[in-house]
């Protein structure tokens, strides 16, 4: 198998230089781009298979009873993994869903998520040519090097689309040709179904039975070819999710549930302000508690996780005793950051310090352009109305219904760890250094996330917990956050603030448009703190969703300035999308109000050289009708992580209250691999943007988080989630994300509603109205 085996066994020579050359910025494109290309077939060890079973490459193993046990290197949140990858490699072999059974994925670079490394740079949609070509491709081959394993920015069947559906075509040539061998026949004669070869002689042959031939077969991999979307039986066909049923009966193993024998828990106590340390502490009462077995300080395991809430555990044979002993802790903090730090840090200091940043300059500030066109001189002149209008969205919590936990036994210079993480392979290298031992010799058992959002791709509570087990004298610990502990010490979606101009013509063409925002930067916090990285120039992820717009508009500039973020902030479900869309499509209805125009009418004039903005959007009408007397249709569209989606929302005003009742979504994510699962994430999204867009704000006063559980931080409930219709645009392209691009047309639609019912415009998130008299 020349090709299958093509590249070099794990080598952390060179994994230390390229993270090193990512700390040097360009060196690392440097560096990389003199590597040979890496294939994703083979892991650097044999994949670990049960008895009787044969792998055939690093995703697949043919088991005794001709099943298929399929690697999924995603974490599984809720967004369906693991009903879709499977399906990638069901389609290749020709087997049904129900002969494929999930396999844990070790820590190896070929489960790297290269699709997310593509999708950092802050390339405009319309940049087309041999430079973005080339970066994609070097920043590809980066993200293959460093084998980060990373479930997010809506990638996991985008990623897996090329070398899950290659390991399954090239594992049916290998079975076919062990087959043809043994008959004596031609590959080309044989064929494949249900788990069998096939030959029109009558013979056939089960993949169990030919597997372990199968394997010394030489099979050149970039001859075999996968299949075209014509010959799918399986992709893009509504699937059942595989998960459903051990969710229903209880059986779902989440990370909370582990239970390895003789498990301790610990609870935590952190600082209450921002950036504040622990002091001095008195343990003495505590540790005379029956089943209390240690006090610790993590604060320093949590390294540069620390301004997120350095603090103690209490370790015990219950969580709850160790929950009410850390409570009971006699301690005392230090200051954050001296009289003009975190102590005195509030809401308000925050976005006054965001209006002068944008006050500079004469009004122009500072910042990086990240996309112009034409000349700005088009924002003013005879004819042309100016509108003028400003912008803001608020800290936002995570709020995931499972606690933050995480389960660790350090034990004989070893590390086991059970988590229901975001990150497996960060998780690990942080487990490593914090029980000082080598990346080898930790294991990691990924779990069920009781939902994600991005708050699990941090390992904070991965540092505690190892601190925490290596003071239980080899016993596990399962480490658990209260609702409190969460709400008051995320790491926050960023607030923002933004400033538009526009113009408009007598005949409603829009003939100049300026952008500039600013808030704080998820990048420079994120890789010093999990990556061990700096963290460098401007962060697309602050500024995608302005830059980006696909509005055909001959004069704009989009420009961001970060501001140093004193609040932990974090990366949160469609990033930097969820709010500047909001911005983005709020100031384009308002543009459309002041040429007299209906949104959707205008919106489609600024998007006649854009199929898949018009599709959507036609869609979406369409199916929406007309709205119900009383209450009114506010429409978006918006464009994220490769797929496009425009959302009609039907909204009343009822007791002086914002009521959603339905929202029609219509999105093109090229093909469908699972059509019951973009449906379902389309919902999702709709639920998850409407509690931000309606109720969800974290606020800092003296340094400290005011909200602290669903009471005054409120989530969507069932008595107010809309009806909810999607459609899917058929489409053959390769898949594009989806669990993110539903989210961020909610919250401008809704508004844009909001404005046709009482002529309010609401620039501020959360969306509220203002008293009438």
């Amino acid at each position: 198998m020349r090709a299958l085996f093509r590249g070099a066994p794990k080598n952390r020579a060179r994994r230390g230089f390229l993270l090193a050359g990512l700390a040097a910025g360009g060196a690392l494109i440097v560096g990389v781009g003199l590597l040979p290309p890496r294939q994703r077939l083979r892991t650097a060890q044999p994949l670990p298979v049960r008895d009787g079973a044969v792998a055939l490459n690093g995703w697949l193993a043919i088991e005794a009873d001709g099943s298929v046990s399929v690697v999924v290197a995603r974490s599984e949140m809720g967004q369906g993994v693991h009903t879709a990858l499977p399906m990638l490699v069901a389609e290749e072999l020709d087997m049904p869903l129900s002969m494929v059974r999930l396999m844990a994925a070790p820590i190896d670079k070929i489960y790297a998520n290269v699709a997310l490394m593509r999708d950092m740079l802050p390339f405009h949609p319309d940049q087309r040519g041999a430079l973005r070509d080339g970066a994609e491709h070097l920043l590809a081959k980066a993200g293959r090097e460093l084998g980060l394993m990373f479930t997010g920015g809506s990638t996991s069947v985008r990623d897996a689309w090329g070398p899950m559906r290659e390991a399954g075509a090239l594992a049916r040539a290998m079975l076919v040709a062990a087959a043809a061998e043994g008959w004596q026949v031609a590959p080309a004669s044989c064929t494949t179904e249900g788990g069998f070869v096939r030959h029109p002689s009558g013979r056939t042959a089960s993949y169990a039975s030919l597997a372990a031939r199968a394997a010394t077969v030489d099979i050149d991999a970039d001859a075999v070819a996968v299949k075209t979307p014509a010959q799918f039986t399986l992709i893009g066909r509504p699937q059942p999710r595989r998960d459903s049923p051990a969710k229903v009966t209880g059986a779902a193993r989440f990370g909370i549930d582990a239970r390895p024998p003789g498990l301790l828990y610990a609870a935590v106590r952190m600082a209450p302000v921002i950036g504040a340390g622990v002091g001095t502490v008195d343990a003495s009462a505590v540790r005379a508690r029956p089943g209390v077995k240690a006090v610790i300080n993590f604060s320093a395991a949590l390294g540069k996780h620390s301004g997120a809430g350095a603090g103690l555990a209490v370790i015990a044979t219950t969580w709850w005793g160790a929950h009410q002993a850390a409570a009971a802790l006699a301690v005392s903090w230090t200051a954050g950051s001296g009289d003009a730090g975190p102590a005195r840090l509030s809401t308000e200091a925050i976005f006054q310090q965001f209006r002068a940043r944008l006050d500079a300059n004469g009004g122009r500030g500072d910042g990086h352009v990240y996309h112009s066109a034409g000349s700005l001189d088009a924002l003013s002149g005879p004819g042309l109305t100016t509108l003028r209008a400003e912008y803001r969205a608020p800290f936002l919590a995570h709020a995931a219904m499972e606690p933050i936990n995480c389960t660790a036994q350090v034990s004989g210079g070893k590390v086991k760890l059970w988590a229901s993480t975001q990150v497996p392979s960060i998780a690990v290298d942080m487990a490593a250094k914090v029980a000082g031992v080598a990346r080898e010799d930790v294991t990691i058992e990924v779990l069920l996330l009781g939902g994600g959002f991005g708050r699990r791709l941090e390992v904070d509570m991965v540092a505690q917990a190892v601190a925490a087990a290596a003071a239980a004298d080899g016993m596990p610990v399962q480490l658990i956050w209260t609702r409190e502990d969460d709400m008051m010490h995320d790491v926050y979606r960023p607030a923002a603030l933004a400033r538009f101009t526009g113009s408009v013509d007598g005949a409603g063409k829009v003939h100049g448009w300026d952008n500039h925002s600013v808030s704080g930067s998820i990048g420079h916090q994120y890789f010093p703190r999990s990556l061990g990285l700096p963290g460098l120039g401007p962060d697309k992820t602050a500024a995608e969703g302005e830059y980006d717009m696909a509005y055909d508009i001959a004069n704009q500039r989009i420009a961001h300035e970060i501001v140093a973020s004193a609040v932990p902030i974090g990366y949160f479900r469609s990033v930097g999308h969820s709010h500047n869309a909001f911005f983005k499509e709020s100031f384009v209805d308002e543009l459309a109000h002041a040429a007299g125009q209906d949104g959707a009418a205008f919106r489609r004039s600024l998007l006649h050289r854009q199929p898949r903005h018009l599709a959507v959007l036609d869609a979406a009408l369409k199916a929406a009708g007309a709205a119900p007397a009383g209450r009114a249709h506010g429409v978006a569209v918006h464009a994220c992580f490769g797929s496009v989606v425009a959302q009609v929302a039907q909204v009343s005003i009822e007791d002086g209250a914002i009521r959603v009742h339905r929202v029609v979504c219509a999105i093109d994510c090229g093909l469908a691999v699972n059509p019951n699962i973009i449906a379902q994430q389309m919902e999702s999204a709709v639920v998850f943007g409407l509690s931000a867009a309606l109720g969800g704000e974290i606020t800092v006063k003296d340094g400290r988080i005011e909200q602290s559980n669903y009471h005054d931080y409120p989530v969507l409930r069932i008595g107010q989630a809309p009806q909810v219709d999607t459609i899917i645009i058929a489409s053959a392209a390769p898949p594009e994300g989806v669990g993110e691009p539903g989210v961020p047309p909610v919250a401008p639609a809704v508004a844009n509603a909001v404005f046709i019912l009482t002529g309010q415009r609401l620039r501020s998130l959360p969306l509220r109205l203002a008293p009438t008299s």
